[in-house]
Order: structure tokens, then sequence, then C-alpha cells
């Protein structure tokens, strides 16, 4: 079973940042792509960044370019999502996946385990 674990959500002000952490435990695979997505009320499950398990590949969304940045750490199996310039239209549950393929794909079926998410809210 593989564990996954999001924090670091809240309430932030547009314009403002915050740093979303993914921790991973349990009997995760030697090597994955971690990626993030999100989703908002009543609006389907999107791709925000994901990132290869050497960390030399990673993709965004559109939205993404340029205001968030995906990162890693494998000493402390932590995956990072920072945020910055937030808008109200990001206000969503973020969650992040793996993909027990290494793809470090948008897809959303790649992904294998996903934890339980952890709330967004960005005010204007």
């Amino acid at each position: 079973q593989v564990n996954l674990v999001e924090s670091g959500g809240g309430l932030v002000q547009a314009g403002g940042s915050l740093k979303l952490s993914c921790a991973y435990s349990g009997r995760t695979p030697r090597r994955f792509a971690t990626g993030w997505f999100r989703q908002a009320p009543r609006k389907a499950r999107e791709n925000v960044a994901a990132i290869t398990w050497q960390g030399d590949s990673t993709h965004y969304a559109d939205f993404a370019q340029g205001r968030f940045t995906i990162s890693r750490d494998n000493a402390r199996n932590t995956v990072d999502l920072q945020m910055n310039d937030l808008k109200p239209e990001d206000t969503a549950v973020y969650y992040c996946a793996i993909d027990l393929g290494d793809l470090g794909s948008g897809a959303e079926r790649a992904y294998d385990f996903w934890g339980q998410g952890t709330q967004v809210t960005v005010s204007s």
C-alpha cells in the first residue's frame, strides 16, 4: 500500500503564494513520477503539473506555466508544488498522485495512487 498525504493548503488572497507538499510512504516502488491535480467545484479534475523520478522532466498545464513550480526531494520522500500569483480561479482541492510508469505526463489515467487532497482557496 502506498500512502500519499498532501499538506500546505489554506486560504490566501489573490496574488499571494502557497506551497503544497506531498509526502509519500509505505510500499513505494523504486521509481515513479508524481503529479499534482486539482478539482474545482462542479468541474472535472485536471492536471496541474508532473515530474519524473529523476526530476529531469516536468510537465505543466498552460494555466500553471510561469506561476507554479513542481519539485521533488527523493531523500525526504516529498514532492512540492510552489504556487505564486494565485488567482481566485485556482480555488480547488489539490491532489497528488503517483505514476508507476514514471511517465510524468498530465494524463490522469496514468496515475495509480492518489492522496486525499488539500483545499486551496484564493479570495479576490
